[in-house]
């Protein structure tokens, strides 16, 4: 077993290491979500945490770490006898990204339970993790089922088996750690809102900071366990100061005036639910205690917001999480008054306004449009020097978005069999029964009709005597389900003169914006190819981040030709290196044009035989029709027929019609 690096050794990072810290002392705390940039020593802390954790007693021979001194009523291992009980280190188990639900819950044997009526349980991830840290690196990319099963676990407390009525229980209480790098996409809300407190963290802008995280790495990796031993000492220290602030827990009074800045911190910031309540006194009392005292203050009830309530304000995925320390300042102090304790509540009154100096510490977007004054001021020509096709204007800069609103559903035709999301059919380990088949490996879904009817014609044979089913293995029926699937959907935008009226723009920008809310919530990738000047840019390579998308979005800016076969080569060319990474991840390619093509000899014979090659491939595809004004010419129309796809305009794009506009895209194909 290779030597962890010591916790105490990690450089910097003091919300992520006390965010641990306060979960050790208090599990019920609720866990930590550590959202940052890559090399940023997010996994490196949450390992390290687990040398920390107190040991625990469990029932000897338990396989669910039942506690002696309460042991589960209905664990599968019981009932256990009273005083046989060993010490262990705390686990720190790992789940991984692409783990199935049978190694996460545990697997039931069902050719016994059906045969001999007996319960064969292999426990799994759940069951290793109850009393200690369950840790998902890439925890936004984990698949929804394993997600739902992960929300039902830390709701009740337990994890239940169910195989076609034959039902295994068992206890999983356990610290929840997640780790993610934000620009691969976010967390859905369930689980985010689960995880109690959330630390982003980057690396350090200091040059001696950074010196010292590159030496004591090299130190480690020269000679781990030297270097474990050089850290001890302090690692003994901590865990110590864990074991005390635990003991001291039950002593911390929460008092009235506290709790009430905790609650009006809480309606001040508009959170959803009673949940952010809850851990914020949970969190204040740990920090109490961590601070070796019996009584919350304004400074713990201050830091507490700042660590449990940033990810629960987010409205939409493309919020940035953070929270205005001016506006929990002045709520603090407004409800600050005395508790009846002899302490004012005042906190502090300097509080430091953190690494990025915007609202609750974060940086600035590093993606905000550069220069938009001098773009919008540059001579009236087009990309490379050319004149704009119409109204003489150089580029400009970039239009805002218009409001987002809902959209109907686009969906690629046909059955798939690409990653679960909640896009287009396709054949997956979750949805509706539609049929049986033999099992390829291990049986995961019974389906019971259909084993029964295999294994019926052989009992005779089989010297069947009582009124059990005489079961073996080539009997049993794998059930095949049809769900849903996540898609990528590939956004080809026309940002070229013709587009450039900002009242047009913005409304362009607000659709696509609509379609990429509507691709976060159907657990989509995403990719942006835009067109101007003479030539077409990957502006976002295909990515599960939406909001990574939408930054890109905000920022285009227009002017120049129209090179619309430019653009659709280039997304064509995206979409061959998608299909040789993820083949069976489907796309849905949505070409958001006026359906003008300018510039280069033949522009709009040449973006016909480009629309052509996603056709003879069945690529399915939508024309968004930007086209304004009295006069219409219907190229965007008679692009998407060159596609196979069909044409939608903006104002469509929001209407009862628009339903079923891919869905049809074969049968468009066949008529033409």
């Amino acid at each position: 077993m290779s030597t962890p690096f010591p916790f105490t050794a990690v450089v910097g990072q003091d919300d992520l290491r006390l965010a641990l810290l306060l979960n050790a002392v208090s599990p019920a705390v609720g866990g930590v979500l550590v959202r940052g940039e890559k090399g940023t020593a997010k996994s490196t802390a949450v390992r390290a945490l687990s040398a920390l954790m107190p040991e625990v007693d469990v029932v000897s021979g338990c396989r669910f770490s039942c506690d002696p001194d309460a042991p589960d009523p209905g664990c599968p291992d019981g009932p256990h006898a009273p005083g046989a009980f060993a010490s262990r280190p705390a686990r720190m188990v790992e789940l991984p990204v692409g783990a199935s639900e049978d190694r996460l819950v545990g697997a039931l044997d069902i050719e016994r339970a059906l045969a001999e009526g007996v319960k064969a349980f292999e426990p799994g991830l759940l069951a290793d993790a109850h009393r200690g840290i369950l840790y998902v690196d890439e925890v936004n990319l984990l698949h929804d089922h394993l997600v739902d099963l992960l929300l039902d676990a830390a709701a009740m407390g337990a994890s239940y088996v169910e195989r076609e009525g034959v039902s295994v229980r068992h206890a999983a209480r356990f610290l929840l750690v997640g780790t993610m790098n934000p620009e691969e996409g976010e967390l859905r809300p369930q689980l985010l809102d689960r995880f109690g407190l959330t630390v982003e963290v980057a690396a350090s802008r200091e040059p001696d900071q950074r010196v010292e995280v590159v030496r004591r790495r090299l130190a480690y990796d020269d000679d781990p366990a030297g270097f474990a031993a050089s850290w001890a000492d302090e690692e003994a220290a901590v865990r110590a100061r864990i074991v005390a602030a635990r003991g001291l827990l039950p002593s911390v009074r929460l008092g009235d005036g506290a709790l009430r800045q905790i609650a009006a911190t809480c309606a001040a910031f508009e959170v959803d639910g009673m949940r952010a309540d809850i851990v914020m006194a949970r969190t204040a009392t740990a920090l109490a205690a961590w601070a070796g005292r019996t009584e919350v203050l304004a400074e713990d009830v201050r830091q507490a917001a700042l660590l449990a309530l940033p990810h629960r304000r987010r409205r939409n995925p493309f919020d940035a999480p953070g929270l205005d320390e001016d506006k929990l300042d002045e709520t603090l102090e407004e409800f600050g008054g005395s508790d009846g304790d002899g302490h004012d509540g005042d906190g502090d009154d300097d509080p430091d306004p953190g690494p990025g100096g915007g609202p609750g510490g974060q940086p600035e977007p590093d993606d905000a449009p550069q220069g938009d004054g001098d773009a919008a001021a540059r001579p009236e020509a087009g990309e490379g020097g050319e004149p704009q096709p119409s109204g003489g204007r150089g580029e400009q800069s970039p239009a805002r978005a218009a409001e987002p609103f809902r959209t109907k559903v686009l969906s690629v035709p046909g059955l798939g069999e690409g990653a679960a999301g909640r896009r287009s059919r396709a054949r997956t380990e979750h949805g509706r029964t539609t049929g049986a088949r033999r099992p390829r490996g291990a049986l995961t879904k019974l389906h019971l009709a259909a084993t029964v009817q295999a294994a019926a014609p052989h009992q005779r044979a089989r010297g069947r005597s009582g009124p059990g089913l005489v079961v073996r293995r080539d009997d049993l029926r794998q059930a095949t389900r049809e769900g849903r699937e996540g898609n990528l959907v590939l956004f080809v935008v026309d940002a070229s003169g013709s587009m450039a009226a900002r009242q047009r723009m913005s409304a362009v920008k607000g659709a696509v914006l609509s379609l990429l809310l509507d691709a976060y919530q159907r657990r989509d990738k995403v990719g942006l190819v835009t067109f101007r000047g003479s030539a077409a840019d990957v502006a976002l390579p295909p990515t599960s981040s939406v909001d990574a998308a939408a930054v890109r979005l905000e920022s285009l800016p227009t002017g120049g030709r129209t090179p619309l076969a430019a653009g659709l080569l280039r997304a064509h060319e995206v979409l061959r290196v998608e299909r040789l990474r993820d083949p069976a991840r489907r796309a849905l390619v949505v070409v958001v044009t006026d359906g003008r093509a300018t510039g280069g000899p033949e522009p709009v014979a040449l973006a016909g035989r480009a629309a052509r090659l996603f056709a003879a491939e069945g690529t399915a595809s939508v024309v968004v029709d930007c086209e304004s004004g009295p006069v219409r010419l219907g190229l965007a129309g008679r692009l998407a027929g060159e596609l196979g796809g069909t044409a939608v305009t903006l104002d469509e794009l929001r209407a009862d019609s628009i339903a079923g506009l891919v869905k049809d895209v074969q049968a468009t194909r066949r008529a033409a």
